[in-house]
């Protein structure tokens, strides 16, 4: 089978060949862009991709299977040998000393910063105007918190954005080479700048915890600080606008959302299994051969889990294609299921909460400012969100 994985009317609504491939076979082998050349197997069903979430026989650890292949990328370390790309016990050494910072307890600490920063952006629109959710909205927010967080400069929020943006640009490996040893270059000389000027942020946390205790090598230190900002606000950027597209071609469940407050903290489960902000979840491959979904997987090939189809299986949520606020969303995969569930959920549920109520409170007649069909989609199979999102206040 071609890639299906591609094109246009893939990326502007890829929940119609999610179900196509999901009623042939959850899992299947597919041929991809990834792998070296290898097929892939493709997860589609929701108790497959959740079974393989938490199967240890699917490995993370992508430096192992590439060894000793010739490669024509040219990706950074700090970004191919990742936290990302790790299995137990180094991914347990590396999660465990970035961990406190995402919890529950420190996320509502940063409530307050992050519902000012909401409020300011806010200020800025005019009632009657137009506005851009993406760029005015999604991307300034989360990358402002993350960047208070690890002690970035505000000024060097743009920049920070477009590199980040580039790593995901599908079917541009140049692109994405480039923006990894940008990011790199940059958080090595931020790293070298914190050692001469302490702060509290969690970046001289960590290079405390590199220089004191040796828990980390220097080039941990610099891949765990690149991944941290990326991953920081790239998921939440995707969810917000996303969501806010959803709300606006659904009035009936804005208007509710305005009517009870509440039921935002709920309802944000079902937004992110409605249109999840990650489609296919980063690169596993199986270490032995395994059976999954009655499909053999052989050994030594690379595994896709797509978390956006598993939310849309209707074995699992009932007519998954309409958005129920009602509907007991808490079990979406959206950020993912085991030892490598996104460890900056809280902080991304906060910031989407923020951002959303006060966006339906203080503009009750928003709507689209262009047809939806217009909206130009993000062409990258990995992340699902907008490019722009042009709105009337």
């Amino acid at each position: 089978m071609s890639d299906p994985l591609q094109g246009t009317e893939f990326f502007r609504d890829p929940y119609e060949t999610y179900a196509r491939l999901r009623s042939a076979a959850p899992v299947q082998k597919l041929t991809t862009g990834s792998g070296a050349g290898r097929p892939s197997y493709l997860i589609t069903g929701y108790a497959e991709a959740r079974e393989a979430f938490a199967d240890p026989r699917l490995s993370k650890d992508t430096a192992r299977f590439f060894a000793g292949q010739p490669s024509r990328r040219d990706l950074h370390p700090a970004v191919s040998q990742s936290i990302l790309a790790t299995d137990p016990p180094e991914h347990t050494r590396l999660r465990r000393l970035v961990a406190k910072a995402f919890t529950t307890g420190a996320v509502e600490r940063l409530r307050p910063y992050i519902d000012e920063y909401v409020d300011g952006l806010l200020d800025e629109w005019e009632p009657g105007g137009q506005a851009d959710i993406v760029a005015d909205l999604a991307v300034p927010l989360p990358v402002a918190v993350i960047c208070q967080m690890l002690g970035v400069p505000e000024t060097d929020g743009p920049r920070v954005r477009r590199w980040s943006s580039d790593l995901f640009a599908a079917g541009q490996p140049q692109q994405i080479d480039a923006a990894s040893h940008a990011l790199a270059g940059y958080m090595s000389e931020l790293i070298a700048t914190k050692r001469e000027q302490p702060d509290n942020s969690l970046l001289h946390e960590l290079i405390t915890v590199r220089d004191g205790t040796d828990q980390l090598s220097e080039s941990e230190l610099v891949s765990l600080a690149v991944i941290l900002l990326v991953a920081g606000h790239e998921t939440t950027t995707n969810l917000i606008g996303n969501a806010t597209l959803a709300l606006l071609q659904q009035p009936e469940a804005a208007a509710r959302l305005r009517a009870e407050p509440e039921l935002l903290k709920t309802a944000l489960d079902e937004l992110l299994r409605f249109d999840a902000p990650a489609g296919i979840a980063t690169f596993r491959y199986s270490t032995e051969a395994l059976t999954l979904g009655g499909t053999e997987i052989p050994a030594g090939v690379p595994v896709l889990i797509a978390p956006g189809a598993a939310n849309h299986d209707p074995a699992q949520f009932a007519e998954p294609d309409q958005l129920d606020l009602d509907r007991d969303a808490r079990n979406h995969l959206s950020f993912g299921h085991g030892i490598h569930r996104c460890l900056g959920a809280p902080l991304a549920r906060a910031e989407a909460e923020a951002a959303l109520l006060a966006l339906f409170t203080r503009f009750p007649a928003l709507r689209l400012a262009v047809p939806a069909q217009q909206l130009q989609w993000r062409h990258t199979r990995l992340m699902r969100g907008l490019e722009t999102l042009p709105i009337q206040l």
